[in-house]
């Protein structure tokens, strides 16, 4: 079952909240993995912010798509699909951050002080990473692979493998 959480209506939007086709507000939802979402006008269907104004039009009537929400981004988009980065000029979807990868680049959607992610997950190793693709946590599946992703090389002999 989907969280909802209004975002204000087609006559007095809240703050960040972006009109969209038919006179509805923009709502959030929290998708089945625990992420942001964006919820479809059929008020069932709670996709990733992610696949918001990716080309496909993922919920049934396509308000995910909408050309004036998808023209200027992010500017355009409800600001609870946004999330930006240690530059300020960068921004990810909200989804992208705490979710073990560096979308930003800088580490700054994984890292303090920009953002406060939880410690890593069940399948994560934490150490500070030699990988890019990582920043405070590597997936516990490079643990003892005989090539180090760690700087501190815990990852070949402290980590216990996946």
């Amino acid at each position: 079952m989907n969280k909802i959480f209004p975002q204000g209506d087609g006559n007095d939007n809240a703050a960040g909240a972006k009109a969209l086709p038919g006179g509805e507000g923009a709502q959030t939802c929290v998708t089945a993995t625990n992420r942001t979402g964006f919820l479809c006008h059929d008020r069932r269907a709670c996709i990733p912010a992610s696949r918001v104004c990716d080309g496909v039009r993922t919920c049934a009537h396509g308000e995910d798509e909408d050309e004036a929400m998808c023209r200027d981004m992010p500017q355009n988009l409800p600001s609870f699909l946004v999330a930006r980065c240690g530059d300020p000029s960068s921004w990810i979807y909200s989804d992208q951050k705490c979710d073990g990868a560096n979308n930003c680049g800088d580490c700054s959607d994984e890292l303090s002080p920009v953002t406060a992610c939880p410690p890593c997950g069940p399948g994560w190793w934490p150490c500070p990473s030699t990988v890019f693709g990582y920043c405070g946590c590597i997936p516990r599946s490079l643990c003892r692979d005989h090539t180090q992703h760690c700087s501190d090389w815990s990852d070949e002999y402290s980590c216990p493998g996946p």
